[in-house]
């Protein structure tokens, strides 16, 4: 099992679209997932619901459904649901449906450079579930800055996702100056996509930021071994925590 340095968050990002032997897809598996990186040393979850069709969906029963295994299966845990347009470019219609969940997450993310995300974000507030403001890229950090949402998140996600670990370096980089520079105090998680994921935590952990990876982020260990499932991921990333 990992060892988390006291005072840095770990986030395990399970599923996504990834495509992976171990990316959880069902309720239950979901659940299995997040136990196992849990017990590896992550501190929050963060999760895609599906249909029975295997499609990432919003739906209100299926979300109700992976919550409650989850819950069930990690009592305490923070809980994060995406939002993201990906799942469903209609801005009004991923409001409408996302508006319908009966039982809510204790976050979600929120991609900053994506339509109708602001309003998304006062429903949910005015709610009680917290928000991780994501940003992906220079634009989205410049948006959430001007915005004024800073002042009503939990935290702030940088979410370079280069392929090239300099240039992912580079674009987190970016980001992290514009948000600190705008007097934003709010905790950062950093997480990449593939190998330059590890390359982005290294960076992030390094200068004191928390950090995400899973299944949903990479697939491999920072040697380009694939990983065995999300507690291998969880674990890597808990060593990397510890040894800083």
């Amino acid at each position: 099992m990992g060892v988390r340095k006291d005072g840095l968050f770990l986030q395990a990002a399970l599923n996504g679209d990834r495509v992976h032997p171990a990316a959880p897809r069902t309720a239950e598996a979901i659940a299995e997932q997040a136990r196992i990186a849990v017990a590896a040393g992550a501190q929050s979850v963060h999760v895609h619901a599906f249909d029975a069709d295997g499609r990432e969906t919003f739906d209100a029963a299926d979300c109700a459904r992976m919550l409650r295994a989850i819950r069930a299966a990690c009592p305490g845990i923070s809980i994060s649901l995406t939002t993201s347009a990906a799942i469903d470019a209609d801005a009004g219609r991923r409001f409408r449906r996302i508006s319908e969940w009966t039982e809510l997450p204790d976050l979600v993310t929120a991609n900053q450079g994506e339509d109708g995300i602001l309003a998304l974000c006062g429903m949910l507030l005015d709610r009680g579930v917290g928000i991780e403001a994501g940003l992906l890229a220079e634009r989205d950090a410049r948006l959430f800055v001007a915005s004024g949402l800073a002042k009503h998140c939990r935290r702030v996600l940088i979410e370079p996702l280069a392929a090239d670990p300099q240039e992912a370096l580079q674009l987190a980089a970016t980001m992290e100056a514009i948000v600190t520079d705008a007097g934003i105090a709010l905790e950062q998680v950093h997480h990449g996509d593939g190998i330059a994921s590890w390359a982005v935590n290294r960076r992030a952990v390094s200068r004191g930021h928390g950090i995400r990876t899973g299944l949903e982020d990479t697939p491999v260990l920072p040697d380009g071994r694939q990983a065995r499932d999300n507690g291998d991921l969880v674990a890597e990333a808990a060593g990397l925590i510890a040894s800083v």
